[in-house]
């Protein structure tokens, strides 16, 4: 390898000389390494190599094309189960408002009933109340009438005791007697 001169100057002033090494005279090492390049330049062309990355570029934007569609998938069905679960959601609030309203319609209902009930209890109990008093009452009349006739036939006694005696009584059969032979 021979040296080519390559002129620096120093801080003197004073130009220095220094020679790079060369490879068969005319080959430097920035000459080395441009022709490098090219050799691996011409082998990456030569094994296709663009070939190879625009391949498995294309098979990544395949993969993230379907990623892309799986997710747009997901998401449409997402928001159909979204979609579900608000109807859902509405339905489950129109039925609790249903029961609810039903709920308050049996309880007005059953309070309705539950008054008319009281009401009849309460005639029911005055009737049977009226009952026994005009059953009392009646007893009551009864047992009066009773006595009055029990003091009536005591005092009708007492007086025919006093003022009839055998000959009043004499008269009276023989009355009833001749009354007997007119009535055939």
């Amino acid at each position: 390898m021979a040296e080519q001169p390559h002129g620096l100057k120093a801080e003197t002033g004073t130009v220095e000389l220094h020679h790079e090494p060369a490879a068969f005279g005319v080959i430097t090492a920035p000459m080395f390494v441009a022709i490098a390049m090219l050799v691996v330049l011409g082998i990456v062309l030569w094994k296709r190599v663009p070939a190879m990355i625009g391949k498995m570029l294309d098979a990544k934007i395949d993969s993230i094309r379907k990623q892309l569609d799986d997710a747009t998938a997901l998401r449409t069905e997402a928001e159909a189960e979204l979609a579900q679960a608000k109807a859902r959601n509405a339905a489950s609030a129109a039925d609790a408002a249903a029961i609810v309203e039903h709920a308050e319609a049996e309880a007005k209902a059953l309070l309705k009933k539950a008054e008319a009930d009281a009401k009849e209890l309460t005639r029911r109990r005055a009737k049977m109340a009226e009952d026994k008093i005009a059953a009392a009452e009646r007893a009551a009349i009864a047992e009066v009438r009773a006595r009055a006739a029990d003091a009536a036939a005591a005092a009708a006694a007492a007086i025919i005791a006093e003022k009839h005696g055998a000959e009043a009584d004499k008269k009276l059969v023989d009355q009833t007697i001749a009354g007997l032979g007119r009535l055939n």
